[in-house]
């Protein structure tokens, strides 16, 4: 097995099974990325169907919104910098940005729930309008993917603390950094084309 090793590359690439796998999550993430515009066609299409229930701009708190979305793209930076400490082959570093992203990732689906109730109080629901339907979908479908990403990444520290850097961990932890990446891109996705247009309408 050790004669499949090279040394020469980053750690979570060193195997030939890590560079398959992390081939293999990039062809997952291409399917994710049909999920999510289907799901932004669909709210491009039905954005205007009100039916003469709440609009954008009766039911949106954008103070929250761009706390949760700083929350967000904050947590891509530490989620980075913890990638960055595992090149560094630094296990203590690593799982502090980690756990720093993942507490990130939690206040902002605290605040994703909040929200949820809040429109839920004024009356928007998804049986509502067509509008909503949409709106929630999308959101969900995000919120979601975020509940698995922190769920995923507890499992990893738990292999970290347990087994320590190895080609197989750092591969782990490579491809839950991408995971995370790649959901801070469709929340830019939905904060400008969600948020900021439905204000703007």
């Amino acid at each position: 097995m050790s004669a499949n090793v090279n040394t020469s590359l980053p750690l979570e690439y060193q195997t030939e099974q890590s560079r398959m796998n992390i081939l293999g999550f990039w062809i997952f993430l291409g399917a994710e990325i049909v999920l999510f515009a289907t799901l932004f066609g669909v709210y491009g299409v039905l954005y205007e169907r009100y039916a003469g229930g709440p609009t954008h701009q009766d039911i949106i708190m954008m103070r929250e919104v761009m706390i949760q979305t700083i929350l967000l793209l904050t947590s891509s930076f530490t989620c980075g910098l913890a990638i960055f400490e595992m090149r560094r082959n630094n296990l203590k570093g690593l799982i502090t940005w980690l756990i720093i992203t993942l507490l990130l990732g939690v206040g902002f689906l605290f605040m994703e729930v909040n929200e949820f109730l809040h429109y839920i109080h004024e009356g928007a629901t998804m049986q509502t309008s067509a509008f909503l339907s949409s709106f929630f979908v999308l959101l969900g479908t995000h919120g979601l993917h975020v509940t698995v990403g922190i769920g995923w990444a507890i499992l990893i520290i738990i292999q970290l603390l347990q087994r320590g850097l190895t080609p197989v961990t750092a591969r782990k932890t490579f491809i839950i950094g991408l995971y995370w990446h790649f959901l801070d891109v469709v929340w830019i996705f939905i904060f400008t084309f969600v948020y900021l247009k439905g204000m703007v309408a």
